[in-house]
């Protein structure tokens, strides 16, 4: 490098060392956009990486020239009118790029101010600078030592993976090696320079005390360990940007998995090659923090693997997902068990066909063997949830006593955000497992009418809500629709929500009417506290007298779908208070429908929207909920989907709870219901079971389920003549997709299901009922009572 060394003291960095630069490093892709952006490009230019990766590259650097490339480099000067740094002028150079990746353009610049000429004298005016210093190319070739030169122009494209810096130094050494052209006529290689600021001049007049004579040597010795001393201050600052790096690279979301691939895309390349993570499945699987420290049973889970490897070598060979312990006496064990990074500066054949060893049907060891390994333990509390294994390239330094040091920083940092996305992660299956134990398994088919539900939980309260919807099953084949919403959000809300849910399932099945049924809600509400506030609609759907009995309790209307017309109505129900300020009263309403009628309720959560008035919203419901649709899901999503439309116009969106039941109502014909009235006398039981034969046989029912049937009815029916004491003794049939019988009288005396002996015994009927059933129960009405049963029918 003569030529080199004969431009010394022309022009040179900060260091005083020739076409030794600052430079700031650019990649473009196809699309005119930035893909890389180096420090020295933010510093240059004054736009941060973040701001500036996947911007038009045009509005970035306004050195136009530069995007004039072609297939051929081309270099430039430019006025950058507000610089991040330095005097404005600057020096760069542009390479076309060819091949299979998306970088198109490598564009370098340097800042003038940086450039300094002999004698350390300031560069002249602007003028006479354009006349001494030029960018240009040459071939490597043309300067003496070209393989080292060749060698070190990857160190231009920093933070850069093997494969993309290889396919772009080639390119650079085919179009031309940027230079400096000094007075037209002196050519110096530009090699970046990546120095510690203010001290570089200090390193450089270390360095040539330490090559002073012998006479001299004292002094040299204390040079040169001053020297070691400014490096290691230097290599201390470049480890520290790279953790400040790193910490500004993870930690984006409380997504466990997220952060996982962002620690592993944070290390590769930049500090090793090779970064596989493994976590503790119960980590993993979101049990909570670990029990006890790990031992060799502990199972690890390989949850992420980055390499900088052609694609494939090592997916096929460690795949990630796969779950293994670590033996003792192997570094991973020791790193679990101590908590602190284990260093093998290079893996030796024995180790690596030891590590190998332990798996399975595939061999590991040539791609471990003769490469330096670091595994950094990550940690939280003191306890190990997981641990990094990195390994470096066999041609790539070793890891260091510094490089321990650096790992173990690294896993800290990295193992506090991994414990943070853990612990959400837990509790957002703690959430999801509260709030889905709480909502009811509604059936999709009930007698005479068919059910639809979705929940949507707040889009920025998390999963956890007071919102509730159930289907009930009662005699008479009907069925009770309830939909609530207990105010504020969270696990208190959902607590709560599940209370007065059980509470509405237990009155139900007491026949209590609507409004009679929120009204003991409601003192049930102020004994378990203050703070017990919610919403609530309870509806009775009757299929065979084909009417809704409603009561309201501040809740938002329902809308019915008339079938007659298609149109959607807000029904008029007295709103009433909400469930927990008490002495209010509340009214049961009932309203006639027909078959195919639709009933839509829901929360709030759906329709109302912060700076959208919520007739907007119920208006918007009644028009969705009458469009046809398929089926009563596609109905539901309608609903969804449209709805949200008017949240998404709206300030901040939908951040409440939805909770949406949707029934069709069906109704029973009178095809399908029978009804008899016996007098209460011994004598009644046999017409009571001819009357049900002979009208099984006519609804053509099998054989063996007309005799069932014939004897369930009889027992009841003994038992009301027996025991009642009343004139008179209902019987009711109805058959749906299963058969139903419905035997009432005249006394409120509920009977017991006794553990009896003899055959004779008293309670033998209900045993056999109960046996026989799929299912009975009996309630009072006001007139008495009503005993039932419901025998299965088979399909068809």
């Amino acid at each position: 490098m003569e030529r080199a060394r004969a431009g010394k003291d022309v022009v040179g960095a900060v260091a005083g060392e020739p076409g030794r630069l600052p430079l700031a490093v650019a990649v473009i892709d196809g699309e005119g956009r930035v893909s890389h952006w180096s420090s020295g490009a933010r510093k240059l230019f004054g736009v941060s990486r973040e701001d500036a990766v996947g911007a038009p590259a045009d509005e970035l650097m306004p050195v136009t020239g530069a995007f004039a490339a072609t297939s051929f480099a081309v270099a430039g000067r430019a006025r950058v009118a507000e610089p991040g740094s330095g005097s404005g002028d600057v020096l760069w150079w542009a390479y076309p790029l060819v091949g299979n990746g998306p970088e198109r353009l490598l564009v370098l610049a340097a800042d003038t101010a940086r450039l300094q000429t002999r004698g350390g004298v300031e560069p002249p005016a602007a003028d006479a600078e354009h006349e001494r210093v030029a960018p240009g190319f040459a071939l490597h070739t043309d300067f003496p030592g070209s393989a080292e030169l060749a060698g070190r122009l990857p160190e231009i494209l920093p933070s850069m993976s093997p494969q993309e810096s290889a396919r772009i130094v080639s390119q650079v050494l085919e179009l031309g090696y940027p230079v400096l052209d000094i007075s037209q006529h002196e050519r110096v290689p530009v090699t970046p320079d990546w120095g510690v600021p203010r001290r570089v001049e200090r390193r450089v007049r270390l360095q040539r005390a330490a090559e002073r004579t012998d006479t001299e040597s004292e002094a040299a010795r204390a040079a040169a360990q001053e020297l070691a001393s400014d490096l290691e201050y230097a290599a201390v600052r470049e480890r520290l940007e790279f953790l400040n790096e790193v910490s500004g690279a993870i930690g984006s979301s409380l997504d466990l998995a997220r952060t996982i691939q962002e620690v592993s895309e944070a290390v590769v390349p930049r500090f090793t090659d090779v970064a596989g993570t493994y976590l503790r499945e119960q980590v993993v699987a979101g049990e909570g923090f670990p029990d006890g420290p790990p031992d060799a049973t502990t199972m690890w889970h390989r949850v992420a693997l980055e390499h900088n490897d052609e694609p494939g070598r090592w997916e096929d060979v460690v795949p990630v997902g796969e779950s293994m312990p670590f033996p003792a006496h192997t570094p991973f064990f020791q790193c679990m068990t101590s908590g602190e990074p284990v260093l093998v500066p290079r893996i030796s054949e024995q180790m690596g066909n030891a590590i190998a060893a332990q798996f399975e049907k595939r061999d590991i060891s040539p791609l471990i063997n003769n490469r330096s390994m670091l595994v950094v333990p990550l940690k939280a509390r003191n306890v190990v949830l997981g641990f990094m294994i990195l390994l470096r390239h066999r041609e790539r330094a070793e890891f260091n006593d510094m490089d321990r040091v650096t790992g173990a920083e690294l896993a800290a940092r990295a193992g506090l955000v991994l414990d943070n996305a853990r612990m959400y992660t837990h509790q957002e299956n703690v959430a999801e497992t509260l709030q889905d134990s709480m909502l009811p398994r509604v059936a999709p088919r009930m007698a005479g009418c068919d059910t639809a539900t979705r929940y949507l939980p707040g889009t920025r309260l998390g999963r956890v809500g007071g919102d509730w919807f159930d289907t009930i099953k009662l005699p008479g084949s009907r069925t009770a629709l309830v939909v609530g919403d207990v105010m504020g959000h969270g696990l208190n809300s959902a607590a709560m929500m599940g209370q007065l849910r059980t509470a509405v399932q237990t009155m139900a099945a007491l026949e209590l009417p609507p409004a009679q049924l929120l009204r003991n809600l409601d003192d049930l509400a102020q004994r378990l506290g203050d703070g017990y506030l919610a919403t609530c609609l309870y509806a009775v759907y009757d299929p065979i007298a084909n009417e809704l009995r409603m009561a309201n309790a501040g809740h938002i209307p329902p809308v019915l779908v008339r079938a007659e017309c298609g149109r959607g109505e807000l029904l008029e129900l007295p709103t009433g208070a909400p469930i927990g300020v008490g002495s209010v009263p509340f009214e049961t309403v009932t309203v006639p429908v027909a078959p195919g009628d639709r009933l839509v309720l829901c929360t709030d959560g759906l329709v109302e929207v912060r700076g959208v008035d919520i007739g907007d919203g119920l208006a918007a419901l009644c028009e969705s909920a009458a469009h046809p649709a398929a089926s009563m899901d596609d109905a539901c999503d309608t609903i969804i989907r449209e709805l949200a439309r008017l949240t998404s116009t709206a300030r901040g969106g939908r951040k409440d709870d939805v909770a949406l039941l949707m029934a069709r109502l069906n109704g029973i014909g009178q095809e399908d219901v029978a009804a008899w009235t016996l007098d209460a006398q011994p004598g009644e039981v046999r017409t009571a079971r001819a009357e049900v034969r002979a009208r099984l046989t006519a609804w053509a029912l099998p054989h063996e389920a007309v005799e069932t049937a014939e004897l369930l009815v009889s027992e009841l029916v003994t038992n009301a003549v027996r025991h009642a004491g009343g004139d008179r003794v209902g019987l009711r049939l109805v058959r749906t997709a299963a058969l139903q019988c419905e035997v009432t009288d005249e006394d409120h005396t509920l009977p017991v299901l006794r553990d009896t002996a003899g055959e004779d015994s008293p309670g033998r009927g209900l045993r056999v009922v109960a046996r026989l059933a799929h299912e009975w129960g009996a309630s009072r009405t006001a007139g008495g009572k009503t005993v039932w049963f419901e025998q299965a029918l088979p399909e068809g």
